[in-house]
């Protein structure tokens, strides 16, 4: 197998401030089964989950019909706001020169494992030019939700590196747990959805510009 390192990166509230066109089309779903829109910090809350899980947790009392047609509202909303928002969902500060910086490394490979669609994720990989940047691409169109490991085993499997030599960087507790479960490293960030307390992290990073000595220390000693 490769000795090469794997980055796994969360999407929503990792590397894109996505709250504003999460909370709008939450808003769009529950209006469309006239219900209430729960608290933002409920809503946020939810965020890094399968969007069935998500729309589960904050309509406990809804069929599964009617939560069925949330979800689609919810995915149409979504995409309909990101064409017309070009503004909406920007990267967090130094992101993308992270990414830049590990794409230059021979030794490194990134991913991402999302609770986006595949069609989510699409819109914003489009919207921020990086299409083809990432060795594996995990949705939950093809998983269970987190914090099930599917996604990172998907993942090591897909680029032959081992577990150890791995590592996901996240906002939430499902991206700490997940990669608990799939025995890889976690990285966590403050600037997410879920209290940084919470997180209970290998490492905590205060910005991005820490991410490249936190890799170096969790996977090369």
């Amino acid at each position: 197998m490769s000795d090469q390192r794997l980055v796994i990166f969360d999407v929503d509230g990792t590397l894109v401030d996505s709250q504003v066109e999460i909370i709008a089309a939450m808003g769009m779903a529950f209006a469309s089964e006239g219900l209430s829109l729960p608290q933002r910090a409920a809503i946020l809350s939810i965020v890094g989950l399968s969007l069935a899980e998500a729309i589960g947790r904050l309509a406990p009392d809804a069929d599964a019909r009617r939560r069925g047609r949330m979800v689609e509202a919810y995915k149409d909303a979504y995409v309909g706001l990101r064409a017309e928002n070009k503004e909406y969902g920007p990267l967090f500060p130094g992101a993308r020169e992270a990414i830049d910086r590990l794409r230059a490394r021979d030794d490194t490979l990134i991913a991402v494992a999302t609770g986006k669609s595949r069609r989510g994720l699409d819109k914003v990989l489009e919207r921020h030019g990086l299409e083809g940047v990432f060795h594996s691409e995990q949705v939950a169109d093809h998983h269970p939700s987190k914090p099930d490991p599917s996604m990172i085993l998907t993942a090591l499997n897909e680029t032959s590196v081992r577990p150890h030599r791995a590592v996901m960087v996240g906002d939430t507790t499902f991206d700490m747990d997940m990669a608990r479960a799939a025995g890889i490293g976690t990285i966590g960030v403050p600037w997410g959805y879920h209290p940084a307390e919470s997180l209970l992290p290998d490492l905590m990073i205060d910005d991005f510009t820490a991410l490249d000595a936190a890799l170096d220390r969790l996977l090369d000693t």
